[in-house]
């Protein structure tokens, strides 16, 4: 068994369109808009319960603060952001979010982030490999016809899998039979198509190597070894190691920075990290991670967006981790467009200032 390396995909490549960063994915709930407050600075606002806000170093408030101003509106009805490194700090909270800037909310997809770190762990134990297949540690799982999936393909979105048209909840096997049971995939690691049943098989792939539940080995390998204390994944949620837990700005700041840093991987996975398969349009890593340079000559970001119980919320950094952000927003769900937008405003005023830093990516 090999460990960290990718053998170059033996199916042609083929064009594929680049996906967006911060774009809202998924459904959210719709919900009654609050009266609409300003967004000021903390000396301005103290002991509002609407809106917070700190500032240090070269994070610009100014652009943050404008970022949020006019929440609640017809799209967006509150909002989040948490800002930190070595640039500075600012945090803050605008309309519907009266709850403190650190307080506990759904993270979606960012959830993939941890998945992706578990796998790679036992990658470098020599447990598992990049290379192996579905096929060979989960047998019986994917349809006989289906071409070898590596597991390197799952993480980085390249599998093939078909969109999950016909997924229904249930445990996360029926997840993923369901999630087959109509449509056609293409071939593995030919192009980019984001899928999230690409990550339950990942959590799949978690159990059947360890022989231990996915939320065992999330807690014993990262969460209390980060003493993330507010970062759970319930168990009422079925969207499970693809997108059901739980966790906080602070604690998904001390997970990003420390992943990032080479404290939960060994130095051959710590590469992977920012890896980009040779496919065209690659946005997503062998680690995971989503990447971009924001417009306007923005610095190149490093991270993972996810929308899950009426949050649609990221965490990106730079890649010298001058820049931290955290941010969510409670979405109406009446036009994704227009979310997108004001994500994108806030992304964009996050990251004003911070050095546009070369990517630091590389193929396989």
């Amino acid at each position: 068994m090999t460990n960290s390396r990718i053998r170059k995909p033996r199916w042609a490549l083929a064009a594929v369109t680049g996906l967006a960063l911060l774009g809202v994915t998924g459904a959210t709930v719709p919900a009654v808009a609050a009266e609409p407050a300003a967004v000021a600075g903390s000396a301005a606002v103290a002991g509002s319960a609407a809106v917070s806000a700190a500032r240090y170093g070269r994070v610009d408030a100014e652009a943050l603060r404008a970022a949020l101003s006019g929440l609640p509106d017809d799209y967006v009805r509150g909002a989040m952001v948490q800002v930190t490194g070595r640039d500075g700090r600012w945090s803050g909270t605008a309309g519907a979010w009266t709850d403190p800037v650190d307080s506990e909310f759904a993270i979606g997809s960012v959830t993939k982030l941890f998945t992706s770190t578990l796998v790679l762990q036992l990658v470098g134990e020599g447990r598992l490999s990049l290379d192996d297949s579905v096929q060979e540690l989960l047998p019986g799982l994917l349809p006989e016809s289906y071409a070898p999936i590596t597991v390197g393909q799952l993480l980085s979105h390249t599998s093939g899998l078909q969109k999950p048209q016909c997924v229904r909840p249930g445990t996360p096997v029926e997840v993923v039979t369901s999630a087959v049971s109509c449509g056609t995939p293409t071939a593995p690691g030919t192009a980019v198509q984001y899928n999230g049943i690409n990550y339950f098989i990942a959590g799949l792939v978690v159990e059947k190597v360890t022989g231990r539940t996915y939320t065992e080995e999330l807690r014993d390998r990262i969460l209390r070894p980060l003493g993330l204390r507010h970062t759970s994944l319930p168990a009422d949620d079925w969207a499970w190691a693809e997108g059901g837990m739980v966790s906080r700005a602070s604690d998904l700041r001390r997970f990003m920075t420390t992943l990032m840093r080479g404290g939960l991987l060994r130095p051959a996975e710590q590469g992977l990290l920012r890896a980009l398969p040779e496919v065209p349009g690659a946005r997503f890593s062998y680690g995971g991670l989503m990447t971009t340079r924001l417009p306007d000559g923005g610095p190149v970001v490093w991270g993972k967006t996810g929308t899950n119980r009426g949050h649609t919320s990221g965490v990106f950094v730079t890649a010298d981790l001058g820049r931290v952000v955290v941010y969510s927003t409670l979405p109406t769900g009446k036009d994704a467009d227009r979310e997108t937008e004001r994500v994108m405003r806030i992304a964009q005023a996050a990251f004003k200032g911070s050095e546009a830093a070369d990517s630091g990516s590389s193929g396989r």
